[in-house]
């Protein structure tokens, strides 16, 4: 099994609104992500597959960039909230939500990882699971 990754970045704001508490509150406090915040994220995608297409790669680099970059596009400088689909935009979702961008022109995607490297923080999203 081959596999092929990219990796690319994006500045971005978002809220997970005033309804999320800390879970070790007794007084239900409001979580500070419940405030509107900003992030560095990097969004790492990976494409697999058993036989390279045209006997020399999986997809061509320059045409996965430009995927990629017309996603990223659609997030940078965004509050994620307002993006469609991204209401709750948690790591989780934000990962979801770049496979599925992703994967319209790229079916050979198999994970999607996004992280918050200044937080140490990653989730990784993968077809199937």
């Amino acid at each position: 099994m081959y596999e092929q990754s990219y990796q690319f970045s994006f500045e971005a704001a978002h809220e997970l609104g005033a309804n999320i508490k800390m879970s070790d509150s007794p007084d239900g406090e409001a979580h500070p992500y419940s405030r509107i915040h900003g992030h560095s994220f990097v969004a790492t995608v990976t494409l697999g597959a058993a036989n390279l297409s045209g006997g020399k790669w999986i997809v061509d680099y320059a045409e996965l960039k430009r995927d990629c970059q017309k996603v990223a596009s659609r997030l940078d400088h965004r509050l994620l909230n307002e993006i469609e689909g991204l209401s709750t935009p948690t790591l989780e979702c934000l990962a979801r939500w770049i496979f599925d961008a992703v994967r319209q022109s790229q079916p050979a995607l198999t994970t999607v990882e996004v992280a918050r490297p200044t937080l140490g923080e990653k989730v990784r999203y993968s077809a199937g699971e």
